[in-house]
């Protein structure tokens, strides 16, 4: 789904009168905001200027106008099919209490944060996504991994500096600091090439002064990467929140990709964002289309048929059985909860299923069924929470 979808709504435009504007048929411009599809017999940068100069002329902002075409992602849906009050109780964040702990004979949350890479549940998204990350220790990968909120992502990143700690590995690993970024200056910090390189610097020789020109901090980066190659260290460049990043910076770290000495590549790079880093190297964007041929693009879908198989690991995890926290029915009722239905009926529904919203979901019906006595969780404690 495009976000045309949003701003028609907003600006009180009806499909059909826009695709009576700029001439094609109604079911053609429900097919290109539902899933995106141009008309073949037609010019698709021709119907973009239209539909933009249609838009601008009914007072779309500029900002709503360089997304039109770019996909939604899934919580956007989430909030056009549901109220926001309805979607802010779904994905709230939920404390287990005590009281709670002990009626399910827990000693800790069986849905915190992960302690352990054994307790990472293998789907076979997060399976592909681990074997990538692990492949940057052996060889230079860039890699972009999107997911929404709550998908894991960043689970997978801990996994991996684990793994290099827990094995000695000679991998040096550079996370620049993105407090405050953002894709551009008026909203936040925009982290540019220069500073990216100063990172890469300190991180491979914490004792070199960094070069003030962009030109010899270039060279200089290039050097210190080449003699930490030649001493046998591997590099892996980590970027969280790179959904925040700048189109120019995007570009640039495929120029950072491809430093090399001889035959070898001196840096992995792994980017980790939400769902607006897809859009941003979406294949139709010519802007970053030398990135898109380079880098690959994984995405981290939700559990949906994994739900149950999900539960089982989290709870047996700490030292707890499914079935003594939830009948079969809650499960099912658990699923139901979190797949929204779409208001278009030529669209999927909406999953949610992404184990931050799991976890929420079914810790407030734990914390419930503690306070009516039930037992075990429930499909009517599901729906009541």
């Amino acid at each position: 789904m495009l976000n045309l979808n949003t701003a028609l709504e907003t600006l009180s435009i009806t499909r059909t009168e826009l695709a009576r504007e700029i001439g094609i048929s109604r079911s053609a411009m429900s097919t290109l905001c539902n899933h995106g599809k141009w008309p073949a017999t037609l010019d698709q940068q021709d119907l973009q200027q239209r539909i933009t100069a249609l838009l601008r002329e009914r007072g779309a902002s500029a900002a709503t106008l360089a997304a039109l075409f770019e996909t939604a992602s899934t919580l956007t849906q989430a909030a056009d099919a549901i109220t926001p009050k309805e979607l802010d109780m779904l994905l709230r964040k939920q404390p287990l209490y005590p009281a709670t702990k002990k009626h399910f004979r827990l000693f800790t949350d069986p849905f915190g944060e992960l302690t352990d890479s054994a307790q990472v549940y293998d789907t076979p998204d997060v399976r592909y996504v681990r074997l990538a990350l692990a492949q940057t220790i052996t060889s230079e990968r860039f890699i972009a991994v999107c997911g929404e909120s709550g998908a894991g992502k960043s689970t997978l990143r801990r996994d991996l500096l684990d793994r290099i700690q827990r094995e000695s590995l000679p991998i040096l690993v550079i996370e620049p600091y993105v407090l405050g970024l953002e894709d551009n200056d008026k909203k936040g910090k925009t982290l540019k090439a220069t500073d990216i390189a100063a990172a890469i610097i300190r991180n491979v020789d914490p004792q070199a002064r960094i070069c003030q020109t962009a030109e010899a901090r270039y060279a200089q980066l290039h050097r210190v990467l080449r003699e930490s190659r030649r001493a046998g260290n591997r590099h892996v460049l980590i970027i969280e929140e790179a959904h925040g990043l700048s189109v120019p910076t995007l570009k640039h770290l495929k120029r950072f990709y491809e430093l090399e000495d001889g035959f070898n590549r001196l840096l992995s790079i792994v980017l980790i964002g939400q769902t607006e880093l897809e859009q941003k190297l979406a294949e139709n964007r010519s802007e970053v289309r030398e990135v898109v041929q380079r880098i690959e693009l994984i995405t981290l879908d939700p559990l949906d048929a994994h739900l149950e198989g999900y539960l089982k690991h989290r709870l047996e995890a700490v030292g707890s059985r499914l079935d003594d926290v939830m009948d079969k029915a809650a499960i099912d009722a658990l699923r139901t909860k979190l797949t929204v239905p779409s208001r278009d009926r030529h669209s999927r529904s909406i999953s949610l299923l992404y184990p931050l919203a799991v976890g929420n979901q079914l810790i407030a019906a734990m914390n419930m069924a503690t306070d009516i006595g039930a037992p075990k969780v429930t499909a009517d404690i599901i729906k009541a929470v």
